[in-house]
């Protein structure tokens, strides 16, 4: 008996996989290529950290002398090459890391700047931003945004300037120029698209040109990128292209699909300091937070994390193939570079995000007899329709589908503990648009 056929699977699907598979062959080898290099440097940093057993006990209390968050911070900072980190279980997702790195590294009367445009939902809600809706309406007051902590933003979106006319592209410069003087003092840079089927993620290179002309107006600018769903997808990270700060979520790449919770910020020692003031408070810093969760996750997660994280973009890869071959319209292309694991579809009616989402449940290892509902998630301006039959509760390190219910319908599909589950996926997302 085939592995299809335990499913009932008709033979066409498996001809179809397969055929994906042998037609995205030099991309696969390519991602494994790049995996084993971060696997190296991973290996390395715990070797150079002299990583043992006594580093993984929990702590309680005010959490003081804990030996093994000291360590996972100094392992974070030198993976992703960055002077110290923060990495803690208190931060609960990649909006709450972003903007506790504002909170720390901006003051009432200075400025921010979205460099890549207009945020994602939850961000764009916390830092005060116009509500999606037609009515225009501000975010609530007295929410503690930014808007409310006297720091107002512009945005600015530099990903245009790749496609400008000379026209465009000395307007774009004249008004990053202008938006970079007083009291401009830090630029965010966001990796992954988001929920913005128009623009795509951004390459290592793309970032680096990006902050090379923020510095050329602006030398003294905090840089943050958001580094989300962008860990060890290339062999280079956003600090080794200049950027300041990096941050981003545990339950996505960097955490490899074992890290229950938490994020992490890795960067220059003295914005560092000022982030975790803000986390805890001033006077407190680093020093306190107790690691009540077993630390062994959070290790073994970021030493698994370039293993997960080659097989969820090969299997992006190979799903954007079998459904190019099925007639859809994907983003990026099987060929193209990418900055992240995120795959995006193309849809054109709301029942096909219907079946798309649910045909990811269907084969999902927790919660697969549940059917998804689109329902209201804190921090979203629209219904988001999600299917995550996942082992951490929301962990888009683990094969999972989300689109927000707004024109145009656009499904995005994301990481994978494993090629071969991802490859399963692809047969139930298969078997419910063609049968």
């Amino acid at each position: 008996m085939e592995w299809w056929q335990l499913y009932a699977l008709k033979p066409e699907i498996n001809r179809l996989i397969v055929e994906a598979e042998k037609e995205v062959k030099a991309e696969h080898e390519a991602i494994n290529a790049v995996s084993l290099f971060n696997q190296a440097k991973v290996l390395n940093a715990f070797q150079e950290e002299k990583i043992s057993d006594d580093c993984f006990y929990s702590s309680e209390g005010y959490g003081y002398n804990d030996r093994g968050r000291e360590k996972l911070d100094a392992l974070f900072a030198r993976v992703f090459k960055g002077e110290d980190a923060l990495v803690r279980p208190h931060l609960v997702s990649g909006t709450h890391t972003l903007f506790t790195c504002l909170r720390g590294i901006l003051r009432p009367g200075e400025r921010l700047l979205f460099a890549t445009g207009r945020p994602y939902d939850t961000l764009w809600k916390a830092v005060g931003g116009k509500k999606a809706a037609e009515d225009g309406s501000q975010s609530s007051a007295g929410e503690g945004n930014l808007i409310d902590w006297g720091i107002p933003f512009f945005c600015l979106n530099m990903i245009e300037e790749k496609d400008a006319g000379s026209e465009q592209r000395r307007i774009l410069e004249k008004n990053l120029k202008e938006m970079l003087q007083k009291p401009t003092s830090a630029v965010l840079i966001q990796r992954s698209r988001g929920y913005n089927p128009f623009r795509p993620s951004l390459t290592v290179e793309d970032i680096a040109n990006i902050i090379a002309k923020i510095r050329y107006y602006n030398p003294d600018v905090v840089i943050l990128v958001d580094n989300c769903y962008g860990e060890f997808v290339e062999k280079e990270e956003p600090l080794e292209a200049g950027a300041d700060l990096i941050a981003g979520s545990l339950i996505k790449n960097p955490g490899g699909g074992l890290a229950p919770t938490g994020g992490y910020v890795v960067g220059r020692k003295k914005y560092i300091k000022k982030i975790s003031s803000a986390m805890t408070a001033p006077g407190l810093g680093k020093e306190l937070g107790a690691f009540v969760y077993s630390k062994r996750l959070f290790f073994q997660g970021l030493f698994m994390a370039p293993h997960l994280t080659g097989e969820a973009l090969k299997g992006a890869i190979t799903l954007a193939r079998a459904l190019e071959k099925a007639g859809y319209r994907v983003d990026p292309r099987p060929q193209e570079k990418r900055g992240d694991i995120v795959q995006m579809i193309h849809l054109k009616r709301r029942e096909e995000l219907y079946n798309f989402c649910r045909a990811v449940q269907e084969f999902s290892p927790v919660n697969s007899h549940f059917v998804p509902i689109e329902g209201e998630t804190p921090g979203y301006h629209d219904p988001i329709f999600m299917a995550a039959g996942t082992f951490v509760q929301g962990a888009s390190s683990e094969f999972s589908a989300d689109a927000p219910l707004r024109r145009p319908y656009t499904l995005y599909l994301q990481g994978g503990l494993s090629y071969q589950h991802i490859v399963l996926g692809i047969a139930s997302i298969l078997k419910a648009i063609l049968a």
